[in-house]
C-alpha cells in the first residue's frame, strides 16, 4: 500500500476506482503532471473474471486477470511524487466544493481540488439454481467479451431491456441461434425489438422467468417458467448471457451528484462533468448508453482533458 493520509496534502485530482477508466485517468493525469491520488479497492474492473477478453484494443486475447495486471503495471510506471496510490480502500463519503473536496475512505481522509468518480458497476446476477455453479462455464454477463467463444452454438439471452436485445444482436453474428427470454413484454426500444424479431435464428419468448440451469462440466440447458401458462420448459443451450441490469458502485455519491433512477451518475457527455462543479465521472458508473472497457477508458481520457483545463483555467 502506497499512500499519504496526511490532511496537509492537497491533491490536484483524486481518482476513485481501479478499472479501465480509473487507470487510464491515472496515467493521463500523471503525464500531465497533476498531483494525483488514485483510490481503489482492486485493479481491473468487471473483466477480471473473464477467461479470455477479446475486445481490448491492441490485444486480441488476454485473460481478465492479466488485463488487470497490465493496467496496474502501466499505472505503477508513474507512481511517485506526482502519483500516489491508495490500494484496498473503499470510499465512503465525498464532501466539499470545487477546489476543496474531502474524500473519506474506510481507512483515511484525503483532500483534493477535483474528483473523478470511476467506480464502475457490477452485473446483477441471475439467482436461480445452477447460476453460481456454472458462472464462467456457460453463464456469462458480457456478450461482447465472451460471445465469440460460443460461435456456431445455440445460446440464450436473459433480459428484455435494451441491453438484452443489443446483446442478442451481437450474438447473432456468430451463434447458431439466439433465444431471448423476457419476463414481460420487451422494455427495449420498439424499433430494436422489431428489427431483431425479423432476424433469422432469433426467437423471442415473453412471460418467461428462468427457473434453473443444468449441465455437466458446462451449461447444457436452461429451464424457464411460462407465467401465462404456468408451464416449465427446458431449452438445450450452450450458454446463457445475462442482461438484467447493472448495480452501479455509487452509494458513496448519493445525495452529492445527480443520479438516474438506477443510481448511475448523470454526466455531460461532452466533458464527463457531473452536476457538481469540480466532480467528473467516467465509465460504467455513469448514465452513458454503452458500457465497455474501451469506452470507459476513452471517457476517462475525455474527463482528464477537461479536468486539466479546469485546474489551469
Amino acid at each position: 500500500m502506497i499512500y499519504s493520509s496526511s490532511m496537509n496534502t492537497l491533491y490536484d485530482l483524486i481518482i476513485i476506482g481501479g478499472g479501465p477508466a480509473g487507470t487510464a485517468a491515472a496515467v493521463y493525469a500523471a503525464r500531465k503532471q497533476l498531483k494525483t491520488l488514485l483510490i481503489l479497492k482492486e485493479w481491473g474492473g468487471q473483466s477480471i473474471v473473464s477467461d479470455d477478453v477479446q475486445n481490448w484494443i491492441g490485444t486480441p486475447h488476454i485473460a481478465g486477470s492479466k488485463l488487470a495486471d497490465a493496467l496496474k503495471s502501466h499505472v505503477m510506471e508513474y507512481k511517485g511524487d506526482i502519483l500516489t496510490i491508495a490500494e484496498n480502500e473503499l470510499v465512503q463519503k465525498i464532501a466539499g466544493t470545487d477546489g476543496d473536496f474531502t474524500i473519506t475512505t474506510n481507512k483515511n481522509t484525503f483532500n483534493g481540488k477535483t474528483v473523478l468518480i470511476s467506480t464502475g458497476s457490477s452485473r446483477r446476477k441471475l439467482e436461480v439454481p445452477g447460476a453460481v455453479e456454472y458462472e464462467n462455464k456457460g453463464i456469462t454477463y458480457c456478450a461482447s467479451c465472451d460471445g465469440p467463444l460460443f460461435s456456431g452454438m445455440d445460446v440464450v439471452v436473459v433480459g428484455g431491456g435494451n441491453a438484452g436485445f443489443e446483446s442478442a444482436a451481437q450474438l447473432l453474428a456468430y451463434c447458431k441461434s439466439v433465444t431471448l427470454l423476457s419476463r414481460s413484454e420487451p422494455r427495449a426500444d420498439a424499433i430494436t425489438v422489431e428489427k431483431l424479431k425479423a432476424r433469422e435464428h432469433f426467437n423471442l419468448i415473453t412471460n418467461a422467468i428462468p427457473k434453473s440451469i443444468q449441465g455437466s462440466m458446462f451449461v447444457e440447458s436452461i429451464t424457464y417458467t411460462k407465467t401465462d401458462t404456468n408451464e416449465d420448459i427446458t431449452l438445450p443451450v450452450s450458454a446463457v448471457f445475462v442482461e438484467i441490469g447493472p448495480i452501479p458502485a455509487t452509494d458513496f455519491a448519493k445525495g452529492v451528484v445527480d443520479m438516474t433512477d438506477i443510481h448511475t451518475i448523470k454526466i455531460n457527455p461532452r466533458t464527463q462533468e457531473t452536476s457538481v462543479k469540480g466532480i467528473w465521472a467516467a465509465g460504467d458508473c455513469t448514465d452513458v448508453l454503452y458500457h465497455q472497457n474501451n469506452i470507459a477508458a476513452g471517457d476517462a481520457v475525455r474527463a482528464l482533458e477537461d479536468i486539466y483545463l479546469h485546474i489551469h483555467a
